[in-house]
Parts: C-alpha cells; structure tokens; sequence
C-alpha cells in the first residue's frame, strides 16, 4: 500500500513526501507543476535515497486520477494540490474556485471508486474570516472569508463534512495551518515561487540573496503594536509532522476531525524583518503601500487541540525559521532553476 500525495512537487508537499519516505512510506505524487518543479522531487529522492512514483496530472482530470488508482493500492491520501495566492484569487477567484474546488471533488469522486476513503486536506487558517479576538481556536465560527482563496477552502472543508455525514467509511482531517515557513535542514529543499512572491517570507529571502530590490509592506496602519500585520508563522518541518500524525489518527477514527497547526505566536512583519537581518547580517530595504484587499490584521493559533489529540506541538523557534530558509536561498538563489 502506498500514500498519495497531491501537490507533491510544491513547497509543503516536497517536504511531507520526504517525510513520509523518511518513516519508511511508500510515495505516490501527482503533480501538474504549474507552480512547482520536478526538481524538488528528485532531490528528496535524493536526501531519501528511495524513490517515489511521479505523475504530471491535474487533479481535475477525472480519468487521469482514475488511471493512477487503478494501477496502485492507495491507503489514503495527503491532498495539496490548490492555488494559494490571497491576492491572486481577489483577481481571479474563478481560477481558484475551477482548481480548488472542482480538483477536489474530482480527487474525491476517484478515491470513493477506487474503495479509498481517509483523506488529509490541506486546509487554512483563512476559513476562519477576520475574528474578533485571537488567538484563534478550532471552535471559532467559520462562514465569512475575507477573500476568495479561504472561501475555496472553506467550501472544500463544507464538501467534506457533507461526504463524511453521508457515508461513516469516510475518515477525514481538516488541517488549519498558519503561514509555513522554513526548508529543510539540508538546504536542498524549499520555497521556489514562480514569478513575483506572494508570501512574505520569500519575498524577504529574494530582496536578500539580491532577486529583488525591495520588499513591499501591505499596510503600516492596522491596529497591531506596530501598525503591520501579524502572523503565526510555523516551519514546513512541524508542519509536516502534523500531518502525518493526523493521518495515523484518522486511521483509527472515522469522520472530521479539525486540527488548527499553528505555534501560538503572532509576529508582525518588522519582527520578520529584523529577525531576517539578525540572521544574516544583511539589511532589508523596504516601501510601504496601501493595505492589500482581502488581507487581515493579525492572525495567530490556539494550536492546543492538535496538542491534546495528536500530541503534536510545534517545535522550531522564528530564528530557525529564518536559518533554515536563509541556507535554502543562499544555497539556491535562482530556487530549482
């Protein structure tokens, strides 16, 4: 039997192939590279030195997944494949509701033919909007997104519990995560955007190594300590070990289960900038604009849940963070090109 991963050439999913093939898995990828590289793939073979099964497919090619269940005896699957750019789905919210949306409901109409019913999402912490106090627990109502990314994901999680309450073979985790961040320890592994980032953390990595001559900084006026806004940044590594315990849990408990992966900790976007500039001993130049549509003003877990019932806890500080991506980017200006 072997574990499937969507997305497995992405940032997140590169590292939790190498995690699975590290606890002895046997990996199956699909992939349709349209924001991710083959590359990744052959350098966690690399780091493993044992080989997974590579498709380029897209998760909405319903004969496509069908042909990949058919030739292999899947025991769950680890789903990754989506797009992720809040500002991006602002634009173009029928692109992100086409992939995320409608490649989900294909991969799971697949997986019921196929007798494969335990499944990890990938999910957000977006789902939960703009709440009114933090930090922000499993138990906070979800329903009102501020952008179209969460809502995909929101609908997707919906869809989920609506599968899971019609039929009890579904065993399902609902997986919340913050702002991952980091690469592996080895360098070899990390964070390769096309194009300009939209995440904070490589866009500072790129204005450092010199791909970029500055960082923009969405907003200096929401109401945090420091006017800018606040995240709970948590390392691909932990990340990743959240879900594998959350697929061992699943294993042994039918229905939805909903786990927030977060540190607990809120840092602004000056934090990251000065623990950037600690680390590497480079300065960090910097504009300000005007806020970005759909974003937030701060954002950080009560990861206590996953604590309790996974016995997870994330274990990598915001220096390590910045270690580990610091040596991926240093290693690799240029990413997997």
């Amino acid at each position: 039997m072997a574990i499937l991963v969507t997305g497995g050439a992405g940032y997140i999913g590169s590292h939790m192939v190498l995690s699975l093939l590290v606890n002895g898995y046997d990996v199956i990828v699909i992939d349709n590279l349209s924001n991710s590289s083959r590359e990744s793939v052959r350098r966690v073979e690399q780091i493993a030195k044992k080989s997974v099964v590579f498709y380029d497919g897209d998760i909405r090619d319903r004969d496509f997944l069908d042909s990949v269940f058919g030739r292999h005896e899947v025991s769950e699957v680890l789903h990754f494949a989506g797009l992720k750019s809040v500002g991006e789905s602002v634009l173009e919210p029928l692109k992100y509701y086409d992939n995320n949306v409608s490649g989900t409901l294909a991969l799971c109409e697949a997986m019921n033919t196929a007798g494969v019913r335990r499944l990890v999402f990938s999910s957000s912490a977006t789902v939960y909007g703009d709440p009114a106090s933090m930090p922000i627990h499993e138990g906070v109502p979800t329903g009102q997104p501020t952008n179209p990314y969460g809502r995909s994901k929101l609908m997707v999680e919906e869809v989920l519990k609506d599968l899971a309450a019609a039929d009890s073979q579904w065993s399902i985790a609902l997986l919340r995560y913050f702002n991952p961040v980091g690469a592996h320890v080895s360098g070899k592994i990390g964070e390769d955007p096309f194009g300009i980032p939209n995440n904070l953390v490589p866009f500072i990595s790129q204005v450092v190594v010199g791909r970029r001559e500055a960082l923009t900084i969405y907003g200096n006026d929401y109401p945090t300590p420091d006017g800018t806004g606040v995240r709970d940044y948590i390392h691909v590594e932990d990340l990743v070990e959240g879900h594998v315990l959350a697929m061992r849990a699943i294993s042994r408990k039918p229905g939805v289960h909903v786990w927030n992966l977060g540190t607990g900790r809120g840092y602004s976007v000056l934090d990251m900038i000065e623990t950037f500039k600690k680390v590497t001993g480079k300065d960090v130049p910097y504009v300000i604009a005007g806020r970005r549509d759909g974003d937030v003003a701060e954002c950080w877990a009560d990861p206590s849940k996953a604590l309790d019932e996974l016995g997870w806890k994330a274990g990598h500080c915001l220096s390590d963070m910045v270690e580990d991506t610091w040596r991926w980017q240093k290693n690799n200006p240029n990413g997997y090109s």
